[in-house]
């Protein structure tokens, strides 16, 4: 059985000192926040955790963002208020999980 195989897209917003990255559902439903604001942020982002990833661009490893850092960054913690800054000057990025196969269980003994 094939896992994986599943595309997703980010958003990563360059900062002064971090780099912060929000997870959206649909390009769809960006690309028509983007031009509509009554279209819900809940419809266009998958939560509204903030990940940082400690200076390394977009393809570090992905951490919760502080309160602090965003209190630094943005002047406001609350995360409706970054996340929305972040999807009016971030950059979109697509990127694919691989698809993976194999046994999960190679204690159940050789299987043909």
């Amino acid at each position: 059985m094939a896992r994986g195989d599943v595309t997703h897209t980010k958003l990563h917003y360059k900062g002064a000192n971090e780099d912060f990255i929000v997870m959206v559902d649909s390009v769809d439903d960006y690309q028509k926040w983007r031009t509509d604001k009554s279209v819900p942020l809940a419809q266009v982002v998958s939560s509204f955790k903030v990940f940082t990833t400690h200076k390394q661009g977009a393809q570090g490893i992905y951490e919760g963002a502080s309160k602090a850092m965003l209190e630094n960054e943005f002047g406001t913690s609350r995360d409706d208020e970054v996340v929305e800054k972040i999807l009016e000057k971030g950059t979109l990025q697509e990127f694919e999980f691989t698809e993976r196969q194999g046994n999960r269980n190679l204690s159940n003994g050789s299987r043909q």
